[in-house]
């Protein structure tokens, strides 16, 4: 690599850490706030806590990382041409790959990178975090709750316990489940245990009321009761159902025909499958429109916008395309097709753009408008004038 190409690829490097880092703290801050109840409720330790937020890091990276790459790439080549560094590359009669080939062989890197976390590391994570958030539960039941006390470990979800035995036993349940919106249920049972996974609690020798929003209740006693205390459930043969979210790739690809979850959701298969071969793309056709955007030398004089903010704004627009085409694939196998055809076509877009050397520019008449707007603004400013006729 040509030391001018590696001193544009370290700035775009480090412009696209500078964007990443601080946005993928906030969102990283927030969904760990949100599971602190982990701490506070069950009892867990500061070490579980962080084991939990360290393995929330990677289902966030996918989201993120696009809009860094368009960020770096276009914040970069931009400060270059202010800096006019561009201009004096043309000048110097440098071929166009010197700027194009940081830029592709970085946004290339990433994408893989992207690629990489989504189908084989978010799905292992998102499949050890739901076992902790489990297992609390079970520890939760088992040694955190008192005795005598209505407590919640779910929302909607209420327990109280009259006695605690050793071996996870427990007597006197009473337990309040209002988590489906068509009825509600009370248990009381006179003994309990918490399976050492702490995928359920099963209850002996009690009664069970259902009761239906017009007011309705049934009572059913039973002998033996099994109550699912998390989403983490066993299917008739013992293996655990999985989400879509936490299947491999091998396994979207060929989903097992008898896996109750597939039959019974097999359109959240399907949209997994097509967002985890689809949005890695995104990450080099960002590239490409930033480098499409940004990557020409210009004067400042041109009529334009300011190549980050037109390529945040292409960039969301075709996230949410995105977003939309993959979440109507589960409901129509018709979107399938458009999963695909927005990164293609935007990158194929950005590609021809390069190809033809033309500048996308802004429209005159658009222009025109922003300035005029931008001068309304200047004029409601308060200037203070000095006795030289400055701004004070």
């Amino acid at each position: 690599m040509k030391l001018i190409e590696a001193y544009i690829l370290r700035r775009i490097v480090q412009m696209t850490l500078a964007a990443l880092l601080p946005v993928l703290a906030i969102i990283w801050t927030i969904q760990v706030l949100g599971r602190i109840n982990l701490v506070t409720d069950s009892g867990q330790s500061i070490g579980s806590f962080m084991k939990l937020a360290t393995l929330i890091l990677p289902t966030i990276i996918p989201i993120v990382l696009p809009f860094a790459v368009v960020i770096g790439i276009a914040q970069t080549l931009t400060a270059m041409n202010n800096d006019s560094e561009l201009a004096v590359l043309d000048a110097a009669g440098a071929p166009r790959s010197t700027l194009m080939k940081p830029v592709l062989m970085f946004a290339a890197f990433l994408s893989i990178f992207s690629f990489s976390v989504s189908n084989f590391v978010e799905p292992q994570v998102r499949l050890a975090a739901r076992q902790m958030i489990a297992a609390a539960y079970a520890d939760l039941l088992s040694s955190v709750i008192e005795e005598k006390s209505f407590r919640s470990i779910q929302d909607g979800l209420y327990v109280q316990i009259a006695e605690r035995h050793s071996g996870r036993v427990l007597l006197g349940l009473f337990v309040v489940d209002q988590r489906n919106p068509a009825f509600d249920l009370v248990y009381y049972a006179r003994e309990g245990a918490v399976d050492p996974n702490g995928t359920s609690l099963t209850m002996k020798n009690g009664e069970v009321h259902r009761k239906t929003p017009d007011g309705k209740i049934s009572v059913i006693r039973f002998d033996t009761y099994g109550l699912d205390l998390s989403e983490m459930t066993k299917t008739s043969n013992g293996e655990t159902r999985l989400r879509p979210s936490q299947r491999p790739l091998s396994y979207l690809l060929s989903p097992d025909p008898a896996d109750p979850d597939y039959i019974a959701t097999p359109g959240a298969y399907r949209s997994e499958l097509h967002k985890r071969l689809s949005e890695w793309l995104f990450p080099f056709v960002y590239g490409l429109i930033a480098f499409a955007i940004a990557g020409s030398a210009r004067s400042h004089r041109e009529a334009r916008l300011n190549p980050l903010v037109l390529s945040l704004i292409i960039a969301f627009f075709l996230r949410w395309l995105s977003f939309y085409a993959a979440n109507s694939t589960e409901t129509s196998i018709a979107a399938v097709p458009f999963v695909y055809l927005i990164p293609l076509t935007a990158g194929g877009g950005a590609a021809f753009v390069l190809a033809t050397g033309k500048t996308p520019r802004m429209p005159a008449i658009v222009h025109d408008r922003l300035s005029a707007l931008r001068r309304a603004i200047e004029q409601r400013l308060p200037f203070r004038r000095g006795t030289n006729g400055g701004a004070a």
